[in-house]
């Protein structure tokens, strides 16, 4: 297996970033196998999903929606309502495995590899990418 780390910046507010070149450029001459990606954080995830159209702040939405940023939650250390950042990787999990075929994500016309990040008190990422060749 092959892995590596890479660092993202996210900002300071919640945002959903596309890392779909990223990974291409970390399977340049691999064949076929599994591209695993994982976010090591307690308050991130991996979506696969089209950007670009409005999708990305559709989910944001979304997610406001079922975790509004409020005094609700429990988990109060960081910026208020900082809990609700907590509960995220329950909905948008920290992870994704995807096919690689000839060194090539196989993922669907519209669909992108992306970083789902609501927290704002950390403006930068780790994403670990490992190659299971096939």
């Amino acid at each position: 297996m092959r892995s590596e780390v890479i660092t993202v910046r996210t900002g300071s507010r919640p945002t959903v970033r596309d890392i779909t070149a990223e990974a291409e450029q970390f399977l340049a001459g691999a064949g076929d196998g599994l591209l695993h990606v994982f976010v090591p954080h307690a308050t991130a995830g991996v979506a696969i999903i089209e950007t670009g159209a409005g999708s990305d702040d559709d989910l944001l939405t979304a997610l406001d929606a079922v975790l509004p940023t409020d005094e609700r939650w429990r988990h109060r250390h960081g910026s208020p309502g900082h809990g609700r950042d907590h509960v995220l990787p329950a909905f948008v999990a920290p992870y994704a495995t995807l096919p690689v075929l000839g060194g090539r994500l196989a993922l669907g016309t519209w669909q992108s590899v992306c970083l789902v990040d609501t927290n704002g008190d950390n403006t930068t990422r780790q994403v670990r990418f490992s190659f299971l060749p096939g």
